[in-house]
Formats: structure tokens, C-alpha cells, sequence
């Protein structure tokens, strides 16, 4: 069981998927993060606020995200591909295909396909798919066999409500959420958004619950993140 993580930006998986990922690395599965861009020309103002160079940005950026990745048991790597804009090329669909077939992924994570505040963000979820899809085929020249069929989820945007986001997925984040706000702990080009988010799991926790029934021993206190399904589920009981 192995889930991927495709993020544009080097600190969007931490609050969008961080519970997501702790999850899966507590039950002893693998996690591979992958950074399309440090995030270090539209994510990182009080960097640059601060008077340091774009190189010096990245590498702070390249270290927050590091030290998250680990808080949540998970492998990270950065492709470096650069942001606002980030843009597709031929050679990074190639690298996203050959790290897919390499990690052969169980799931896959990534950004909604609308964000007009962020253009980025669809960018990246529109070349997790493309990966998906070219890792499948048997022509395609990339070393490995072609995967199989991953589910694909969408995590939340910030501003869900102008990117066409409908949660069909509740994630009860409860038993993780310590190491998901460790990983928010270290963004700190970013800090202005911890509480956001951690405010965001409660609300998002009180929907779960709502949707769950009473009898499942929930807490009053219970954490959740939420994702949209990019392909139906194939399953041989509905409940």
C-alpha cells in the first residue's frame, strides 16, 4: 500500500493532505511526496519580505517541507520545476510517469482541477493525471510495468467554495492530527495558515460525525480532512 502525493507547491500537502499522510504511514504503509515547485516565487512572501534571494528561498522552503515530510513518515523529493506560473512541459510528464511506475502507487493525492486563485494548483492536478493515465499504458517508454487502475483524490482548496469543490470523501484524522500540525509547525514561511487549517479539520470533523451516524464512538474533538473523487469507485457492496 502506497500512496502519492502530487503537490504544486512544497508546502500544499501539508495542509490539504498532512492527516491523509499520517494516516497511511501509521499503518505501517509507504508515502512518496513529490514537490513540483518550492512554492518559493507565490508561496513565500515574508521569505522574500525578509530580503533573501530566490536560491536561498528555495532551499528554506526545500527544509520546511523536509522536516514536515518526516513528521509525517513520509518520503518527499522536488522536482524543482519552478511556480507562477507553473507550466507543463513534455520532460516533466516524463518524470511524473517514470516516478508513478516507480512508486506504483495504491492511491493518489493531488490539487483540484480549478483554482482560480491559484493556477498552479490545477497545473499540478491536471499533470497528476496525465501521469496517471501514460503510467497505465504498455507503449509508453518509461522502465517498469504499467500500473494498475489508483483512485484518485482531490484535496481541499483554500477557497473551496470558488473552485468547484463538492466533498464526497470524510477523513476521520483524529488519531494523527498531532503530527499533522508538527508538519504545519514547520512551515514557517506559512504560519498565518496553522490555524486556519486546524480550525478547517474541527469544521470538517463536525461534518464527519454528522454523516456518520451516533453510534461510532466519535469525539467532540474529532479531526477530519475532506477530497473529491476524480473516478467512480468500484466496489461489490454499497454501503
Amino acid at each position: 500500500m502506497t500512496t502519492l502525493v502530487i503537490s504544486a507547491h512544497a508546502a500544499d500537502f501539508v495542509w490539504r493532505a498532512g492527516g491523509a499522510i499520517a494516516l497511511a504511514t501509521s499503518r505501517g504503509e509507504k508515502a512518496h511526496i513529490v514537490c513540483l515547485s518550492y512554492g518559493e516565487r507565490g508561496e513565500s512572501a515574508s521569505a522574500w519580505r525578509a530580503g533573501h534571494t530566490l536560491d536561498e528561498i528555495k532551499q528554506i522552503r526545500r527544509a520546511e517541507a523536509t522536516r514536515a515530510a518526516g513528521a509525517l513518515g513520509a518520503d518527499i523529493e522536488f522536482l524543482d520545476a519552478g511556480d507562477y506560473p507553473l507550466k507543463e512541459t513534455d520532460d516533466l510528464v516524463d518524470r511524473l510517469v517514470r516516478i508513478t511506475r516507480t512508486v506504483n502507487p495504491t492511491t493518489i493525492l493531488t490539487h483540484t482541477l480549478n483554482d482560480p486563485y491559484n493556477h498552479d494548483h490545477p497545473a499540478a492536478g491536471q499533470l497528476a493525471l496525465k501521469a496517471r493515465v501514460y503510467a497505465q499504458a504498455a507503449g509508453y517508454p518509461a522502465a517498469g510495468d504499467p500500473i494498475g487502475a489508483p483512485p484518485v483524490f482531490l484535496f481541499e482548496p483554500h477557497q473551496p467554495e470558488m473552485c468547484g469543490f463538492k466533498p464526497d470523501v470524510l477523513l476521520d484524522i483524529t488519531q494523527v492530527f498531532a503530527a499533522k500540525r508538527q508538519a504545519m509547525e514547520c512551515m514557517a514561511a506559512q504560519h498565518h495558515l496553522r490555524d486556519y487549517y486546524t480550525d478547517l479539520a474541527r469544521r470538517r470533523g463536525t461534518q464527519l460525525k454528522r454523516n456518520s451516524g451516533p453510534n461510532l464512538g466519535l469525539t467532540q474533538d474529532t479531526m477530519a480532512e475532506a477530497f473529491m473523487r476524480v473516478f467512480p469507485q468500484v466496489t461489490g457492496t454499497l454501503a
